[in-house]
């Protein structure tokens, strides 16, 4: 039984193929600058070496027509026939205050998707795409809708509500939804099964750490606070985004510089940014940490700025869970830079979290503890898994049926 997980971002598209009875993959790859002339192909199936080749993809459903058509290839692919997909999951960014739960799509649902359009324009118009292309490629096979937003959606209203006037909440659904969902909920049940508890009874901080980042607060298996708001662009500093900022610099800056459009300043705070915008150099950690090896004190000064936003996540969802089993650590820097976990974890004794410097050095790829032995709070390095997470999603909603 195969499950196809098509993910849509807003210049490519991501694809891997499950085999659910060992949820083993046997084929992932990307098609990646769509629209371009420099976009390209790369796949790879079980057993073959991975191939990268140039492609014409002018929008996301050509660029999905060109995986589902490489799939079947008879001689490179990984299906014989169409029959073999079981269902298609869909990884979409945001799901606004329509869904609250992965969903089975039909006409209705794809109604109410597009009136998310406007909360999420970068990614949701392709998603949508994505969608059609698989109807039409796949006939007959059931798609399922996985939101990033939705294991955030047990946040009581006191957390979720911004302090603006009530009609912008009622008429524009203005609130806080929370990203990274379908990580933080994959993270969490490896964690609880890392400590030996059931989901329901753990009480724990995920720290969702790459180019885009999130921290979320989870009690008992339930989500009641996450970093970022009604878009991706708040809370920790990011690659390129600010993070969390006082709304009036926004005010000020465009006071100055009247020439700044609206769509310039989204640009500004969405791309140009957080660890770019403080060094000068990129959003990218790894050359940040090469550039502080090198004595950059812009880049220092941009680490310390993302490692302090994400301690203070961690101190401020600690009190308000009123103490935590564990802290885990995933996505790219989280994974894959012990000096950020380091940072994260500094000075945090007296709350019982406690990292030990060895386990944090030692290079793995692998679910671990970090934590000095004494350490009554148990910190984790847990690599997500959102493919793998939105494949059992999709099995699940067709059980349900």
């Amino acid at each position: 039984m195969k499950v196809l997980v098509v993910n849509c971002g807003s210049s490519s598209v991501k694809y891997a193929l499950f085999s659910m009875t060992h949820e083993k993959k046997i084929a992932c790859g990307l098609v990646e600058c769509i629209g371009l002339p420099e976009a390209y192909f790369k796949r790879q199936s079980v057993g073959q070496e991975e191939e990268k080749t140039l492609c014409k993809v002018s929008n996301h459903f050509e660029a999905v027509e060109l995986i589902i058509s490489h799939l079947l290839d008879p001689e490179k692919g990984s299906i014989k026939n169409v029959d073999e997909i079981y269902a298609i999951g869909h990884r979409i960014v945001h799901g606004g205050d329509k869904f609250s739960d992965s969903v089975l799509v039909d006409e209705n649902v794809k109604a109410g998707l597009k009136e998310c359009f406007s909360i999420a324009p970068l990614h949701t118009p392709h998603h949508y795409a994505g969608i059609e292309a698989v109807e039409k490629m796949l006939p007959g096979i059931p798609s399922i809708l996985v939101f990033d937003t939705a294991f955030h959606q047990t946040m009581p209203d006191y957390a979720y509500m911004y302090a603006v006037p009530y009609e912008y909440y009622k008429r524009d659904h203005v609130r806080r939804y929370g990203m990274h969902g379908t990580s933080h909920k994959y993270v969490m049940q490896r964690a609880a099964a890392m400590l030996g508890k059931n989901p329901e009874d753990i009480n724990l901080i995920t720290c969702h750490l790459g180019n885009g980042s999130s921290i979320t607060a989870i009690k008992n298996g339930k989500v009641i606070d996450t970093s970022m708001g009604f878009t991706p662009l708040a809370g920790l500093v990011m690659g390129t985004r600010c993070g969390d900022i006082d709304p009036a610099v926004l005010v000020h800056i465009m006071a100055e510089n009247p020439k700044i459009t609206s769509d310039e300043m989204n640009d500004l705070l969405n791309k140009e940014s957080g660890l770019r915008g403080i060094s000068g150099l990129s959003g990218d950690m790894r050359t940040i940490v090469k550039a502080i090896q090198a004595g950059n004190k812009r880049a220092k000064l941009a680490f310390d700025m993302l490692c302090y936003s994400a301690k203070k996540y961690i101190c401020m969802y600690y009190g308000v869970l009123n103490g935590i089993d564990g802290i885990a650590f995933t996505a790219g820097i989280g994974e894959n830079v012990p000096s950020v976990r380091e940072k994260a974890c500094e000075n945090l004794q007296n709350l019982n979290i406690e990292l030990d410097i060895e386990k944090n050095n030692t290079p793995g790829q692998d679910e671990r503890f970090i934590s000095a032995d004494g350490s009554k709070v148990k910190i984790m390095v847990i690599p997500t898994n959102e493919e793998l997470m939105i494949a059992r999603e999709a099995m699940k909603v067709l059980a349900d049926h």
